[in-house]
């Protein structure tokens, strides 16, 4: 019995958070005894061996082409089908925005339960136990999946993916059985709302709030994500205003992202906020208010004016990180 983990890629490229998943699948299959697989939808065999790289034995490689963007009947079929062809009793997946929908869609055709979103993961007596944030973030719990049939998703950025090395893995076509009736819903297309970094994917983050009055500061935003090398990311309210577009917005209503460093610029921390970004590595906080809710999760915290804080800090930061 191998542990299934489920890949994601866009345009060939296969995502980093799939990779964090195979590693992470790895580790948990060492300490059971057991192998990986990978479930490959689209890309080249290329990207199939390269699974390998990060501890998959074995890629099963879906090469149709109505498979290159999701359609959740048809993907929740193919991967139950494969599964069952590994008997595979445990599945993992990263909790992007696919994994999200498939996930209990999958857990429910296996008769199974999700364990959704998980932030760390172990072998505790012969069985997996899950840590994953519940309450906006406010507290973790340990979870234990008492049925048969085990479904995983594991938060971008959380784990670490590590250098590919290793043997390739062995890729086996795989062709599910699925009939147009399993393509009810199906994508169209895709298309990229902005040239910049998916905040789901970047290692740093800085993210403007209400604080910096309206759009024509937001270069503020900018100036010191440039100089970081960071994706901007934006508030719920901000967003509501019509700043920033949705794709930026981080928190409950919007992404759940887990940087190295994620910087608040302006922005006071509701907990709807807070539930999207509080499982950052290292939080920086800016705002003029010392009673805001940010700083309650903050490891460095500026009392002060974002209009006189955020333009001396990106000096400073130029001149540090040019010398």
């Amino acid at each position: 019995m191998s542990i299934l983990v489920v890949t994601e890629q866009r345009d060939g490229k296969v995502k980093k958070a799939s990779y964090e998943a195979v590693r992470t699948a790895a580790k948990i299959a060492g300490e059971m005894g057991t192998t990986v697989t990978a479930v490959l939808f689209g890309a080249d065999e290329a990207a199939a061996k390269g699974m390998g790289g990060y501890g998959a034995a074995k890629t099963l490689h879906i090469a149709d082409d109505r498979l290159n963007l999701y359609a959740n009947g048809a993907y929740v079929k193919a991967v139950a089908q494969a599964a069952e062809k590994e008997g595979s009793d445990v599945v993992m997946m990263p909790a992007t925005a696919l994994g999200k929908d498939l996930a209990p869609r999958l857990a429910v055709r296996m008769d199974g339960a999700v364990a959704p979103d998980v932030t760390d993961i172990s072998v505790d007596g012969g069985d997996i136990t899950a840590v994953r944030p519940v309450y906006a973030g406010k507290a973790l719990i340990k979870v234990k999946i008492n049925s048969a049939k085990k479904v995983f998703t594991l938060r971008p950025n959380v784990f670490s993916a590590g250098e590919a090395g290793g043997d390739e893995a062995a890729v086996e076509a795989f062709a599910p059985e699925l009939g147009d009736e399993d393509f009810v819903t199906k994508s169209t297309g895709t298309s990229i709302a902005s040239g910049k970094l998916d905040v789901t994917e970047a290692v740093n983050i800085v993210s403007g709030g209400r604080g910096l009055q309206g759009p024509e500061h937001w270069q503020l935003v900018e100036g010191l994500a440039e100089v970081l090398g960071a994706a901007t990311g934006a508030s719920r309210a901000v967003v509501d205003a019509g700043w920033r577009p949705h794709a930026e917005q981080v928190g409950q209503t919007g992404k759940t992202v887990s940087p190295n460093l994620y910087v608040a610029l302006g922005i006071s921390g509701a907990i709807q906020h807070l539930a999207g970004m509080s499982s950052s590595k290292c939080i920086v906080a800016v705002n003029k208010d010392k009673d805001a809710p940010i700083f309650q999760v903050a490891d460095y915290g500026i009392v002060g004016d974002v209009f006189e804080v955020v333009p001396a800090l990106t000096e400073e930061l130029k001149n540090h990180i040019g010398s």
